[in-house]
């Protein structure tokens, strides 16, 4: 066994290195960029050899796990540890927080804060990832605030302050329930707390104290991972930040909802979650229809985005419901395959406005003539969103089908219900995607313009849109690359799920 304390280096590195950049040399801000990139590959890389050396696939156990006692008064243990199901997200995590680190060289004012800002980020969502003690996933889950709140206000759009207000005040009334929901299940039917996620698995409350608890914890990831009809901060959060906190908004925060579902309200609260699903699906399929049906009428191009995200996320919620191997695996794909699609997209609606100064799409028009290289990009990307075959979203939305069709928990006609609910939000996401780049690319509005030279997309966002296409592509073409690190993880949570 390897006793380094691998994770815990992997937690900590981002924010500690971050608290040096304010002792850098004022040489610009290139000292300052290059010093926060190098990190954040450091750190890329440091995961991927954890990953590759100290990591066993086929071992559905904790592995790597770490136990500090951290407040001897309450017995708080900084407790880490990682598994099948949250290797995926903590790879994608430092995969897409270093290109969007790489994405945000237009930002020169005030770049120490920025920059550090990014580095603690980092930190905040690679934490409720891997922490196995539920006070330390609360901690961690609340650090991720208060640096997004700041790359809103004071980075991001016309009406930044008042969306990064909604953006606070939702997310910390989520946290609020589910502090309750920590406090709740670590103090209940013992002398002194236990938090810790191995003694919580075994414990059993009565129904309705769990459904209490689930309740409760459902409110906090139903914020986060935006689940109607709380997801209203989304858009305007969306709509106004600076693409590479959209980039780690869409790529992550959003993930760390559907993660908690699994995590804590299937493996610890398996009664609520049995009484619960049924209707986690019909609030999946809602969410599914409903987004579909809002993002066209959004004049403003990343919040069109914003409700793509949110409808690709009802995918996930109905794969988490559903309660079959096939159902949670595709959830899973769909959280990675969504989380690489969907920083894409930011991205590239992001450099289009650096390059045209434009966010409403009908004042848009004719820009694939003059920009061909954001507009192959930006098309390949709006594929990969409507689930082309070969494209990761296919495989994720179809596994998801796949699991929702065997469930032996529901009715046939139900199910038949259901599915062909999903089907109608497949169909009616080339819709929105495809009259969004019409609007965007085809056309003549831009053509005549004056002074009309815009900058095609230079090294930098070629590189970018690249690297997250290529595994966009490789995830398509073979899924179990994604699908193998959580398949026996996942059998082990069913079977837990079902004997209990």
């Amino acid at each position: 066994m390897n006793f380094f304390p691998w994770l815990t280096i992997i937690v900590v590195l981002p924010i500690f290195a971050g608290f040096s950049i304010f002792f850098l040399p004022h040489r610009g801000n290139k000292v300052i960029r290059w010093y926060t990139i190098s990190i954040c590959l450091v750190e890329l890389l440091l995961t991927t050899y954890v990953f590759c050396y100290h990591f066993q696939l086929d071992d559905p156990l904790i592995q790597l796990e770490q136990d500090f006692k951290w407040i001897n008064f309450f017995n708080f243990h900084w407790r880490l540890g990682l598994d099948g199901i949250s290797i995926g997200p903590i790879l994608l995590t430092g995969f897409i927080t270093t290109l969007a680190t790489l994405a945000a060289r237009p930002v020169t004012r005030d770049s120490r804060l920025f920059h550090f800002l990014m580095l603690a980020m980092y930190s905040g969502q690679i934490g409720p990832f891997s922490s196995r003690d539920l006070l330390l996933f609360f901690i961690m889950w609340e650090l991720e605030l208060i640096p997004v709140y700041l790359l809103l206000s004071m980075w991001g759009g016309k009406k930044r302050l008042y969306s990064a207000t909604k953006f606070i005040l939702y997310t910390a009334g989520g946290s609020i329930f589910l502090l309750m929901g920590v406090l709740g299940m670590g103090l209940y039917a013992s002398n002194e707390p236990t938090l810790n996620f191995e003694t919580l698995a075994n414990k059993s409350y009565p129904v309705a104290l769990e459904i209490i608890f689930y309740f409760g914890f459902l409110i906090a990831y139903a914020v986060k991972s935006p689940i109607i009809p709380l997801h209203t901060w989304l858009p305007d959060t969306h709509g106004e930040a600076h693409y590479s906190t959209c980039m780690l908004l869409a790529g992550i925060l959003l993930k760390m909802g559907a993660y908690g579902l699994v995590r804590i309200n299937m493996e610890l609260l398996p009664h609520a979650h049995s009484i619960f699903s049924p209707w986690l699906i019909i609030v999946g399929t809602v969410q599914i229809i409903y987004a579909a049906l809002t993002s066209p009428g959004q004049r403003n191009l990343k919040k069109r985005i914003a409700y793509s995200s949110v409808s690709h996320m009802g995918f996930t919620i109905i794969g988490i419901a559903s309660t079959t191997d096939m159902g949670l695996n595709g959830a899973i794909l769909q959280i990675i395959s969504h989380g690489f699609i969907g920083a894409a997209l930011f991205f590239l609606a992001g450099t289009s406005y650096d390059r045209i100064r434009l966010v409403y799409l009908d004042e848009m028009g004719g820009i694939a003539i003059p920009m061909p290289k954001i507009f192959t990009m930006f098309s390949s990307f709006s594929m990969a969103s409507l689930a082309l075959p070969g494209m990761s979203g296919f495989v994720a939305e179809l596994v998801v089908f796949f699991g929702i069709i065997t469930s032996p928990k529901y009715l046939l006609m139900p199910k038949i219900l259901i599915t062909f609910v999903m089907a109608i939000g497949m169909i009616l996401t080339p819709i929105y995607s495809l009259s969004m780049s019409r609007q965007m690319f085809y056309g003549y509005k831009q053509f005549n313009v004056q002074n009309f030279y815009f900058f095609d997309s230079g090294p930098r966002e070629l590189f970018v849109s690249i690297c997250i296409f290529l595994p966009v592509i490789g995830i398509g073409f073979y899924p179990d690359f994604v699908l193998s690190l959580s398949v026996d993880k996942v059998e082990a949570i069913l079977s837990n799920y079902f004997s209990r």
